[in-house]
């Protein structure tokens, strides 16, 4: 899918930043992960922005399995509430620890943790004043003023 300009916008300063903090080795763009196996057969999302846990030259054949992804990203600004019900219950059934939402229209982030029987337990939104720091990054602070800076 294409695109639109107001993504391009808010996606450059928050891969910029992830790269500072997670350094390349360990952040992809836009790659094919694994979900739960189940669900493998008929889904092999591309999300924006992965974090994995180990560097991705030690990956060598197939796509990250969820115990290799400590972070998942998705800037929306024109599929808010696929990324918010299908992703996210998609994500959670994986099991994957934490996924990020950049709500580009609303200018917040909306922070997914805790997965456990196909949803997420915690849900937090957090305005451009607030800031939030990745699980695997607790001293890193992002706020989702970042993106949207001028």
């Amino acid at each position: 899918m294409g695109k639109n300009r107001p993504h391009v916008n808010a996606f450059s300063p928050l891969h910029f930043w992830l790269l500072q903090i997670f350094g390349v080795q360990f952040v992809n763009v836009e790659a094919p992960i694994d979900v739960r196996p189940e669900d493998n057969p008929a889904n092999e999302p591309v999300p924006d922005i992965i974090v994995l846990n180990r560097k991705s030259s030690s990956l060598t054949s197939g796509n990250p399995p969820p115990k290799d992804i400590s972070l998942l990203v998705e800037v929306s600004d024109s599929t808010l509430d696929y990324d918010r019900i299908v992703k996210a219950s998609l994500y959670a059934r994986a099991g994957i620890a934490e996924y990020w939402i950049l709500d580009v229209a609303s200018r917040r982030l909306l922070v997914h943790r805790d997965p456990a029987a196909g949803r997420y337990n915690s849900i937090l939104v957090y305005a451009e004043h607030e800031s939030i720091a990745p699980l695997a990054a607790p001293r890193a602070e992002f706020s989702p003023a970042i993106p949207f800076a001028e």
